[in-house]
């Protein structure tokens, strides 16, 4: 039976977001350096030259993963909202794409992963809107912008980067959504103090 015209063009798009998907699962388990583009390829059931052909290879997969989540950030992090609630639509979202988060704190732990300009430029524009926060008074004027953004990054991945201490602390497991809705409360809650 032959496809029609365009459902042969969706190919292309479904199998890019079944390579992307295996992606982010294998280099959150591995990191940049452990991951291979053999198991990616075998985890989307694809011919490994596929990632070459639609990414140029493992840099340009790693980097499609950045934007991809640039794009979801759009979704969940709503610039205009008080500064625990936008600090809370990142603990959902990392939360919910913990294989992200954990590709994040592989990249972290070993620095590994190619340079990202943009990810810099990215983080001192978020810095430099931190500023403008504590300028109109949404925090106080000792504390500095960029340090409350590591801390602020740190808490949204806490759920990734301490699952044991999430399971002891708290009770709950750091994979299921109800920890992930309650500590974004908490969170938003905490950084709302700081405005009191």
């Amino acid at each position: 039976m032959r496809r029609a015209p365009e459902e042969k063009q969706r190919d292309p798009e479904r199998t890019k977001a079944r390579i992307l998907e295996a992606a982010v699962a294998e280099f959150g388990a591995k990191g940049f350096a452990g991951a291979r583009v053999g198991e990616i390829a075998a985890r989307a059931g694809v011919n490994k030259q596929l990632i070459s052909y639609y990414f140029g290879g493992k840099e340009g997969l790693y980097r499609e993963l950045t934007v991809r989540w640039q794009s979801e950030e759009n979704a969940f992090a709503d610039r205009s909202a008080e500064l625990g609630e936008l600090v809370a639509g990142y603990v959902r979202a990392t939360s919910a794409n913990r294989d992200f988060g954990r590709l994040m704190v592989w990249e972290g732990l070993t620095e590994d992963g190619p340079a990202d300009p943009a990810f810099v430029a990215g983080i001192r524009d978020n810095v430099a809107a931190l500023r403008r926060r504590q300028q109109a008074g949404e925090f106080p004027d000792d504390l500095d912008p960029g340090a409350v953004m590591v801390a602020m990054f740190a808490m949204a991945a806490a759920g990734v980067s301490f699952p044991q201490l999430v399971r002891a602390a708290t009770g709950l497991d750091p994979a299921s959504p109800e920890f992930g809705d309650h500590y974004a409360d908490q969170v938003s809650r905490l950084i709302g103090h700081l405005t009191t």
